[in-house]
């Protein structure tokens, strides 16, 4: 998904929350499509003179035509640039220094960390991945290496169950992606207070980590 085969061309007047980084491009704000871009394909915008805003991923199943990604021209968006931004939130977490007694907790918080789509906790020695838009669905594979290099987890699940995929066109899945399969119950800890979490079967991506 690294190459751009489409331009979304804007509305004369509508490129203010481009501008201002919005990472949200609505179906009312574009003018016309250039090219053949299919869902979760790269897309560059451009203003109604033909000059450039931004890059991301769009999905003509969805209201929200683009999810943005990057507002430089020449940024590439490959996987250095993926790698960038999950190294970008884990140092953003790892400042935190979250005491030990906290086990559980977010590590991607899609459109917060430049990743819109994308959700990622942390459960003890698991990862949860949840993909919530066809650019991230169309990149998903090639992030499973990434996030296994980061954070070393015994397995990854994906829980890409949430409604919000129906809007985007995309189907229910529910996997083991890498490594081991959780325990049935694993056991975390929320300052010192331990809970029980299904990761294959309990609310949201097990647990209520938002």
């Amino acid at each position: 998904m690294h190459e751009i085969t489409g331009q979304l061309i804007l509305k004369r007047g509508r490129e203010k929350s481009v501008l201002n980084w919005h990472p949200w491009l609505f179906s009312g704000a574009i003018d016309r499509v250039e090219g053949e871009p299919q869902p979760g394909d790269l897309v560059q915008v451009l203003d109604g003179n033909g000059r450039f805003l931004s890059t991301g991923y769009y999905n003509p199943h969805s209201q929200i035509r683009v999810r943005l990604l990057s507002w430089d021209v020449d940024e590439q968006i490959d996987d250095g640039f993926w790698n960038g931004r999950l190294q970008q939130a884990n140092a953003l977490r790892q400042q935190l220094n979250l005491a030990p007694a906290t086990t559980a907790y977010r590590l991607i918080n899609a459109e917060a960390d430049g990743l819109p789509g994308l959700i990622v906790d942390k459960y003890g020695d698991f990862l949860v991945m949840q993909s919530l838009t066809a650019g991230i669905e169309a990149q998903k594979e090639s992030l499973l290496p990434l996030l296994n290099d980061i954070w070393q987890p015994k397995g990854i699940v994906e829980r890409s169950d949430a409604d919000v995929r129906a809007k985007e066109n995309l189907p229910i899945v529910n996997r083991v992606a890498s490594g081991e399969t959780p325990p049935e119950t694993l056991v975390i800890q929320e300052n010192g207070i331990q809970f029980g979490v299904n990761l294959l079967g309990g609310h949201k991506s097990g647990f209520y980590l938002d």
